[in-house]
């Protein structure tokens, strides 16, 4: 199973970066019995926030799509950090919970969630299916435009 998410990744393009230090007083992941949590990680390249702003202000659609695949590629790096190298070991993504910084007047913030949603389930077929949340927010962590966390089931 590994080597098949290896080589997704490798047709898609994406080379996974070493996992991300936190940014304040938390872990990036927790490992509770067969569950692992993964901190919300923001859209992060060359090791800086690429995506930054507000849906429906001054990012469109396609970028803030672009913000979330970028935060899907932080949970990888995560998850593979966690797991000692071996994203075989995911069973499952149980839910993703997005958020995304957006005027009040902006309602597609599960349209920018895909991003990410569609890159997981790609990247790890049919365990990349998931439960999930996309919501609006007032404003995100070094101005990013969006957030995400993640829960696993692994083995």
């Amino acid at each position: 199973m590994s080597d098949q998410i290896t080589a997704r990744l490798k047709d898609m393009g994406i080379s996974l970066p070493d996992a991300a230090a936190p940014a304040a007083n938390y872990v990036s992941y927790v490992i509770s019995g067969n569950q692992l949590f993964i901190s919300g990680q923001l859209p992060i390249e060359n090791g800086k926030v690429a995506v930054t702003g507000h849906l429906g202000k001054n990012v469109d659609v396609a970028t803030g799509q672009r913000a979330a695949e970028l935060c899907a590629i932080g949970i990888l790096s995560q998850a593979k950090a966690a797991l000692g190298g071996d994203l075989g070991r995911i069973k499952r993504v149980i839910k993703l919970s997005g958020f995304v910084a957006s005027v009040p007047e902006f309602v597609e913030q599960h349209l920018v969630i895909n991003g990410a949603s569609n890159l997981i389930a790609n990247v790890l077929g049919e365990a990349g299916k998931h439960a999930r949340a996309a919501v609006g927010m007032a404003a995100l962590p070094l101005n990013a435009a969006v957030e995400i966390d993640a829960i696993m089931e692994i083995a």
